[in-house]
Parts: C-alpha cells; structure tokens; sequence
C-alpha cells in the first residue's frame, strides 16, 4: 500500500499535463513523474515491485485528477 501521496502539478498552466508524485512504499520515500499518457519516470530509486505500483499510482491518479 502507498502511503503519504502527494501530487502537484509541473507547470503553473495547469492545461498543461504533468505532476510531481511521492509516496512512501515499504518504508521507502519515491519520486517521479506522472506524465499525461501515464507513463512514470522515476526520479531516484525505482520500487522492487514496479508493475504493482504503478497500478496503485494510476488508480489515484484517475480518482483524483481525471475525476
């Protein structure tokens, strides 16, 4: 399970698509990038289980900015 995210928007045009993420996973802190067409590019260290947490991403990404 994610804990703690959080997401902003990269540009201050907000038409533009694009966020920030961090989220705690396993006692471990990540960052990335969410672009538009669902893709995450990891600032950092990548998750051990990446195909599981991208799902979790893209379900609270899809509730909470395509909603």
């Amino acid at each position: 399970m994610l804990q703690h995210f959080s997401f902003k928007p990269l540009f201050e045009n907000k038409q533009i698509p694009g966020w920030s993420i961090s989220f705690f996973f396993k006692q471990t802190r990540y960052t990335g990038v969410y672009e538009a067409d669902g893709m995450i590019k990891w600032v950092g260290e990548v998750p051990d289980d990446e195909e599981t947490v991208k799902k979790m991403i893209h379900e609270l990404m899809l509730f909470h900015v395509y909603d």
